[in-house]
């Protein structure tokens, strides 16, 4: 399957327009370690959000949310503890997803790896 990058790119767009909007402040986009990819880090007062960021141009084959399997969420959990490795915070942390579809809805899902 091709990745279509800059439409990749509108979705996370969207995604940290949609955190700003309500009070988080972007610490990071795309950040790499060997486990995966954060699409974003960002922060409200001393909450420290782990963002997944899937886009789905439509609901066929389960739709956006069907795209975040068991596998994802143990790669997103091993580079979110990557990440806090080094960059240490004292603060809670939360992982969050952000699905959008084609259409341009989008849906918050709070703790997903709860």
């Amino acid at each position: 399957m091709k990745l279509n990058h800059a439409v990749a790119q509108n979705a996370e767009d969207m995604a940290c327009d949609f955190l700003e909007q309500n009070g988080f402040s972007i610490v990071a986009r795309n950040w790499h370690c060997t486990f995966g990819e954060i699409d974003i880090v960002a922060k409200q007062k001393q909450l420290l959000l782990f963002v997944e960021v899937k886009y789905r141009s439509n609901a066929n084959f389960g739709g956006v949310a069907h795209s975040i399997t068991y596998s994802k969420m143990q790669k997103i959990r091993r580079s979110i503890e990557t990440y806090l490795q080094r960059f240490p915070h004292c603060g809670d942390i939360r992982a969050d997803a952000l699905l959008i579809e084609g259409n341009g809805n989008l849906q918050h899902i709070k703790n997903i790896l709860e």
